[in-house]
């Protein structure tokens, strides 16, 4: 997998059709239709209970740390260390190095997990990474994570698109963001909070008022409380937070106009459109 994004202006000619929702459709048609959806979770917990890696688990970090920018060394590592972690320490260490931010050794742990016996395909192992690729502007390494998912049997869940679209939007590709957001839909995943929150801010915060407005009608749809999120979304995130996709926010003063302009929804719900703040 490629590592380094390129220029911002970067499009997908580095992976033809990857993306295309036909094709994609015509990958998963054959797995189940059950989603699992959820919020976005920190790094999953693969630590014990104590919270404190083993000795073998932290001399592997350690070793692959400074075996990095030597490609012999590091292959040493992996076959004298790695080949004798046990899984759950093995699990440790690639969390491990995520926390600390070495994302080109966890990739290679990753890769190397996979060739395991005990390895199953885990959504959540690639969301994770896709989060931390994501937060680096690494597009590139994040789109192949996700076709990587699905040609592993998986069909991506509410999180694994989350972190697509949301990597999309770190580096302003908002038609792409949206073509992945229609994608999910269409293949029956169920957008949660955390996905429309971060579409509705970033559509707002790059002057996309009309692509922030259907986002919004759309939670009528999935959300229980369409209007009390709105308007929490108004209230909580005035400020560069978005979890984890930090964005520059209009003027905290003009929340109020937030819902400025009526939307007939179903029958008895009407909710307004943000003006432009």
């Amino acid at each position: 997998m490629q590592t380094n994004m390129g220029s911002s202006s970067l499009r997908i000619q580095y992976l033809p059709t990857a993306l295309d929702p036909i094709r994609i459709h015509k990958i998963q048609v054959r797995y189940a239709t059950t989603i699992t959806c959820g919020l976005r979770k920190p790094l999953r917990a693969r630590r014990r209970s104590d919270g404190v890696l083993s000795t073998e688990a932290i001399q592997a970090v350690q070793s692959l740390k400074l075996a990095a920018r030597n490609p012999s060394k590091l292959d040493q590592v992996f076959e004298s260390k790695l080949t004798r972690l046990l899984k759950d320490d093995l699990l440790d260490a690639f969390s491990e190095l995520q926390r600390q931010q070495h994302l080109d050794l966890a990739l290679k742990v990753f890769e190397f997990m996979r060739k395991e016996a005990w390895y199953e395909p885990d959504q959540s192992l690639y969301g994770d990474l896709m989060l931390m690729f994501g937060k680096k502007k690494l597009i590139i390494t994040v789109e192949n994570l996700f076709c990587e998912l699905i040609k592993e049997g998986l069909k991506p869940n509410t999180r694994v698109y989350t972190e697509l679209i949301g990597a999309y939007l770190k580096v302003e590709m908002i038609e792409r963001a949206m073509e992945a957001y229609k994608l999910m839909k269409a293949s029956g995943c169920v957008p949660d909070e955390l996905t429309l929150t971060i579409m509705i801010r970033n559509f707002e915060s790059a002057g996309e008022e009309e692509l922030a407005s259907i986002i919004k009608n759309d939670c009528v749809e999935y959300l229980d409380s369409p209007k009390k999120f709105l308007k929490e979304v108004a209230r909580k995130y005035f400020y560069a937070i978005d979890m984890n996709h930090a964005i520059t926010l209009h003027n905290p003063f003009a929340i109020k106009s937030f819902f400025s302009e009526e939307i007939e929804t179903e029958p008895g719900l009407k909710l307004r459109k943000a003006s432009h703040m």
